[in-house]
């Protein structure tokens, strides 16, 4: 696995500011949440991972280049 860039990282972080509100869209893990199941991003990591605290008590990261979220509110 290739890491990000420092630039696309503060990006992400930018796009993907703590307490966002975001929606699955796709997730290959089978221990992901339900495709459209609702989250809160609590931090975006080095390895430009978007950190959720899903609705459902699941903690699972969003992998850059892999998951898929979309924002539903900043």
């Amino acid at each position: 696995m290739r890491f990000p860039s420092k630039e696309i990282v503060d990006g992400l972080r930018m796009q993907y500011p703590v307490g966002c509100r975001v929606m699955l869209v796709q997730m290959d893990d089978p221990q992901a949440p339900p495709i459209g199941t609702c989250g809160t991003v609590t931090d975006v990591d080095d390895t430009g991972s978007i950190m959720v605290s899903w609705d459902n008590g699941s903690c699972l990261n969003v992998i850059y280049g892999e998951d898929m979220v979309r924002i539903v509110s900043k």
